[in-house]
C-alpha cells in the first residue's frame, strides 16, 4: 500500500509526494498481473488498469540466496541462514555472515532479516574473530538506512509501527539549521517510544538537508538504550549554518516526552474523519488567515493569542481536539486548555501533516 516498505505508511506518503514532484506516477494497492510485450511498448496489466512502458524493472524485495546451503546448516522459514552471536551455523565448522544470515533484532530482541552493508561488514569481522580464536559477539542489527529520493533524503532506524509494541508516536517538524539563518529546509521527524518506560524504539525523518546526521544521533541512542529524557539531554554541535541551539533531535524527544510524562495528550490525522463523523469540537488555534488558506472542515477558529479571552465559548462537557499548523501552539493551547479545567487533545504535526496524509482524500 505505500513505497519503501521499511518505513511507515505516513512517512511514505511523503516520499510518494517528492516522486510525483519529480514526474513520477505513482500506483499503489494494486496487483501486476501481466507484463506484455506490444510493437513498440511493454504493456503492464494490474488488477486495476493497464500502463505502457519502455522497460519494466521488477523489484520485489530482497531474498537470500542459500539453496547452496541446504542440507549443510539449519535455514529458517524464509531461506536465511541461522547463526549464532558468534556468527557460528549450526554446522560447527561452518560460519556465516551478511545478507544471507538471519539476526537478532537489537531494539526487540526478535528473529530479524536485516540485509544491510554496515552490519554485514560488522559480521564479517565478528566471525573472523572467531574463526582466528578471539571471542566476539554480534549484538544484532536495527535497521538503520538512508536514501535519496530526487533532492529529499528518507532515513529510518529501529522499529517501525508494524513491528512496535505498546508504543505511542510523536512528529515534529523542524528546520535543518537555525531558520534565520539562509538556506534552512524543512525536515518531518517521527519517533516511536515505548508508553510505558519512554524508552526510544524506532525513527524516521525526511528531508532535503542533515536528515542523515539527525537519524545517526538517533541509530546511536537507540543502539544505547536511551529514554526520550536522555535524548533531551543531548549536547549536539550548534552554529546558525548547521543546526539549533536546540537540535531537531532534542526538539522531537521533548514533544515526545511532554506526550510520555502527561503533560499534553494528542490524537493523529487518521482520527479526524471519525471525530467529524460524531460532531466532536475541534478547536483551530491557528490565525485567521491560515484558517482561509485550508482547515479541517466542522472545525472552530479562536486563535492562540485569543484563547485566553474566549474560554467561554469552549464546552466542558467534552474533549476538545485542537490543532495548529505544526503542532508547537497546539501544545500551548492544550497546556492552556488543561489549566482551565478543559479536557484536552493536540493534533501531531497539526494541520501541515493532516493535510499531507489525509486532507486531500477528504476533500479539505
Amino acid at each position: 500500500d505505500h513505497v519503501l516498505q521499511q518505513v511507515d505508511w505516513d512517512m511514505a506518503q511523503l516520499i510518494e509526494q517528492e516522486l510525483r514532484n519529480g514526474g513520477v506516477d505513482v500506483h499503489c494497492s494494486e496487483k501486476v498481473e501481466a507484463v506484455k510485450s506490444g510493437e513498440d511498448k511493454l504493456m503492464v496489466n494490474t488488477d486495476k488498469g493497464s500502463y505502457e512502458a519502455d522497460m519494466v524493472v521488477m523489484s520485489l524485495g530482497v531474498r537470500p540466496a542459500t539453496g547452496f546451503a541446504e542440507g549443510a546448516v539449519e535455514l529458517n522459514a524464509k531461506g536465511a541462514i541461522v547463526v549464532g552471536d558468534d556468527m557460528r551455523t549450526s554446522n560447527p565448522d561452518i560460519y556465516a555472515a551478511g545478507d544471507a544470515v538471519c539476526v537478532t533484532n537489537a531494539v526487540d530482541g526478535e528473529a530479524d532479516y536485516l540485509p544491510l552493508a554496515g552490519p554485514a561488514n560488522k559480521q564479517g569481522r565478528i566471525a573472523a574473530d572467531n574463526i582466528a580464536g578471539i571471542p566476539s559477539k554480534y549484538t544484532g542489527s536495527q535497521g538503520s538506512s538512508i536514501l535519496k529520493v530526487f533532492g529529499k533524503t528518507a532515513a529510518r532506524t529501529g522499529l517501525s509501527e508494524s513491528r512496535a509494541k505498546n508504543y505511542e508516536k510523536s512528529y515534529t517538524f523542524s528546520k535543518s539549521h537555525a531558520g534565520y539563518y539562509p538556506g534552512a529546509t524543512d525536515m518531518w521527524i517521527k519517533v516511536i517510544f515505548d508508553k510505558d518506560t519512554g524508552k526510544l524504539l524506532g525513527a524516521q525523518a525526511f528531508g532535503e538537508d542533515g536528515v542523515d546526521k539527525r537519524m545517526d544521533v538517533f541509530a546511536t541512542a537507540i543502539r544505547l538504550g536511551l529514554s526520550l529524557s536522555q535524548i533531551t539531554e543531548l549536547e549536539l554541535c550548534y552554529a546558525p549554518p548547521y543546526g539549533s541551539a536546540k537540535d531537531p533531535v532534542n526538539m522531537a524527544a521533548y514533544a515526545a516526552e511532554n506526550v510520555y510524562k502527561g503533560l499534553v495528550k494528542i490524537f493523529h490525522g487518521d482520527r479526524v474523519a471519525e471525530l467529524q463523523e460524531r460532531g466532536a469540537y475541534i478547536l483551530d488555534v491557528r490565525t485567521a488567515a491560515e484558517n482561509r488558506m485550508g482547515r479541517i472542515e466542522g472545525s472552530v477558529n479562536i486563535p492562540l493569542d485569543d484563547l485566553r479571552g474566549r474560554l467561554s465559548e469552549l464546552p466542558k462537557d467534552q474533549p476538545i481536539y485542537v490543532h495548529c499548523a505544526i503542532g508547537l501552539r497546539g501544545y500551548l493551547a492544550c497546556r492552556i486548555l488543561s489549566q482551565n479545567g478543559f479536557d484536552c487533545l493536540n493534533l501531531s504535526g497539526g494541520y501541515s501533516l493532516y493535510h499531507q496524509l489525509y486532507g486531500k482524500k477528504q476533500g479539505e
